[in-house]
């Protein structure tokens, strides 16, 4: 307080210019009094202890309560004497309280030094601070300069310069002077970049030579090129007149020249396909034929630049744009359908391949090239020598969808085997490639390798080039393969259409592996699907072992002796006859028996699983099915014969023993004898 009224005062002094100049002298020492007062002040803090002062403040404090109270006291009291100790104890309070200014003053001069003192220290630090970010920068410059100056690369280090043994060895002394070289790595490299200017520019002069020979070369091939155009009309004519000659001779050479005009404009894969084939057909099998289908000029079209189609169709755009006014946007699903049968559209071209049989009977596949999936697809088609009765059983045995399933194990042609069409597909909103098969065929896998495409599934590519030596390594098997198949297929038809009718054919060659008679009799034969084969209780065991596919085909077969019913449910593998048939069994006579609750059952599984190799017969083994049911009706006979007969019910067996059995049961598990011994006739265990 003390401090700010002397601040008012000084200034009342400064800003005051009228009055007398008694009252100025006046003011004036008044002034210099008091300011003489205040910096003895600041000198006192100096040398008065700030504890000290504190207990001085205390002391008057209480002083100063003290007094309140007695002023209070002697009020309350209103004596005659009381005014005059209230009036000396006013003075004692008055001079307490001059002294609590003091101790004011003093605080606040101490506090505006602490103030000042905390200041300049803080200055000093941000002083040194900024020297020292000063030297962290000059030190992160001289870092990155003396980085610059370990990265420098001269330009002489990205000539590939000849060895240093190489250079001692064929330069010549008055460039390699290895007197001086050898000892200073500086001079041996410019010695080096010598060497290696004076190579490049002999070099230079060879190229020189080497472009003027192939100029005159290049005119001696014009002229060759002039000669041997001037042939083409001369062989065509000739080639005209020996078209009776190739007719006659069965050799068309006219008709084999065309298709190989027409194959230029085949694309990549289908054009591998077609050369491989040929070559193979040529080769090794005379009864393969080739040939090429299509629209020629629209495969000529899609050959042509962009370019040329949109000059040739200017004029006719113009026109519709003058003659239409308003035209309404597609819609998003219109859209999208057009980028589907874009993204889907298949070249104009195809390749056409027919395997034709010793019986007569053809098989037709028809080979596609979708261009924007970069994928191959193919479709089949059968044609017999003689009209062949039609088994109700036997209706996918011969269907585009099924013939050539599983050609190779796991390849059943549903899905596209290019990993990259799958985010190709995302962005026209396919969901599944099946979809599309019935319009353009199955992708199968020996479909890309015939036609020279391999798609790496670890690194996903749109456009994998189609190789010669991927459709040659995999021609020869394939066509094998095929082969197997349909004739595996007819030779099925034919014995559906005969199961249908409860007959079990077997060929004369099979006629050694079953005794001359057999009961038992195969009732009733058709195709289930493969839901209603998952649902049988008695086929779990194959389910749960993964060996039935949706892919492959199934069938139930019933066979009766007497009151027992023996159900059969077969899995058939498109792969028949190399993978045989599965067959599962459920026993209807005295309770229902499977080979979970009957050992016997489960050995009649074996026989016919197991065992199968005894019944292919003759290669390659097409009589493998029928023999394993006629093996199945022989196991029933052994099955029902040799069952213990019950003495407390009267009359005769129902099943009398006619199979000769060494030994009727062995073992723990009382296994019955089912493998029949020929030319001895008898059965006995394995």
């Amino acid at each position: 307080m003390s401090a700010d009224s002397a601040k008012k005062r000084k200034t009342k002094v400064i800003r005051s210019d009228g009055g007398t100049v008694e009252k100025e002298s006046r003011k004036a020492r008044g002034d210099g009094d008091q300011e003489s007062k205040v910096y003895s002040e600041e000198a006192e803090v100096e040398t008065r202890d700030p504890a000290k002062d504190y207990d001085m403040y205390k002391k008057t404090c209480e002083d100063l309560q003290r007094l309140m109270a007695e002023i209070h006291e002697l009020k309350s009291k209103g004596g005659k004497d009381a005014s005059a100790e209230i009036d000396e104890r006013r003075i004692q309070s008055c001079i307490h309280f001059m002294t609590l200014k003091k101790l004011n003053r003093l605080a606040h001069i101490r506090l505006k030094k602490g103030r000042d003192q905390t200041h300049e220290a803080k200055q000093k630090v941000d002083a040194l601070h900024l020297q020292l970010q000063n030297l962290l920068y000059e030190v992160m410059h001289l870092q990155k300069e003396i980085t610059k100056c370990l990265e420098f690369k001269s330009k002489h280090e990205e000539i590939d310069l000849v060895d240093v043994e190489e250079f001692y060895k064929e330069a010549p002394l008055d460039i390699s002077k290895p007197n001086l070289t050898m000892s200073d790595p500086h001079q041996q490299t410019l010695s080096r970049l010598d060497w290696e200017l004076e190579q490049r520019k002999r070099l230079a002069e060879k190229y020189k030579e080497s472009l003027a020979n192939k100029e005159k070369i290049r005119k001696d091939i014009e002229i060759k090129k002039e000669y041997l155009n001037s042939l083409q009309p001369r062989l065509n004519t000739i080639m005209q007149a020996s078209l009776p000659v190739q007719e006659y001779l069965s050799m068309p050479f006219d008709q084999a020249h065309k298709q190989y005009e027409i194959a230029r404009h085949l694309p990549p894969p289908l054009y591998v396909l077609y050369v491989q084939a040929n070559s193979y057909g040529q080769a090794c099998d005379k009864n393969l034929t080739v040939a090429i289908d299509g629209d020629v000029e629209e495969a000529k079209a899609l050959a042509r630049p962009p370019e040329d189609s949109q000059d040739d169709e200017s004029d006719s755009d113009a026109e519709e744009e003058q003659t239409t006014t308003k035209r309404r946007r597609p819609t998003l699903g219109l859209q999208l359908d057009d980028k589907r049968r874009e993204m889907l559209k298949r070249h104009p071209l195809s390749v056409t391949l027919d395997l034709k049989y010793k019986d007569g009977s053809i098989l037709h596949l028809y080979f596609y090239y979708l261009m924007n999936l970069n994928i191959m697809t193919v479709k089949t088609k059968v044609t017999t020598a003689t009209e062949m009765s039609i088994a109700i059983s036997a209706g996918d045995l011969l269907s585009p969808a099924s013939l050539l399933s599983c050609l190779y194990p796991g390849d059943h042609g549903k899905k596209t085997p290019n990993p990259a069409n799958y985010y190709q597909f995302d962005k026209v909103g396919i969901l599944t490639f099946s979809d599309y098969i019935g319009e353009l065929g199955h992708p199968y896998v020996w479909v890309q390798k015939l036609g020279g495409l391999h798609f790496p599934k670890d690194q996903p590519q749109k456009f994998v080039m189609a190789d010669n030596s991927v459709s040659a390594s995999h021609m020869e098997t394939t066509i094998k393969l095929l082969r197997m198949r349909l004739q595996s297929r007819l030779a099925l038809q034919k014995q559906f259409a005969s199961l249908e009718h409860s007959i079990v054919p077997i060929s004369s060659e099979c006629q050694h592996l079953f005794p001359v008679k057999i009961i038992a009799r195969l009732i009733k034969w058709c195709a289930i699907s493969y839901e209603d084969y998952v649902a049988l209780p008695f086929t779990k065991h194959v389910v749960e072992a993964d060996m039935a596919q949706e892919t492959d085909l199934f069938f139930s077969a019933l066979i009766e002796r007497g009151t027992a019913k023996l159900h059969a449910a077969i899995v058939l593998n498109p792969g028949y006859s190399t993978i045989p048939p599965i067959f599962s069994l459920c026993l209807n006579w005295k309770g229902e028996k499977s080979s979970r609750n009957d050992d016997n059952l489960k050995a009649i599984e074996g026989e016919v699983n197991v065992c199968f190799k005894e019944l292919l017969g003759p290669k390659p083994g097409h009589q493998l099915l029928t023999n394993q049911i006629q093996r199945l009706c022989m196991c029933l006979d052994v099955y029902l014969e040799t069952e213990t007969h019950d003495n407390s019910v009267e009359g005769p067996k129902e099943f009398p023993r006619e199979k000769m059995c060494l030994r009727l049961v062995r073992g723990p598990n009382r296994i019955k004898p089912f493998k029949y011994n020929h030319p001895q006739g008898f059965f006995t265990h394995r």
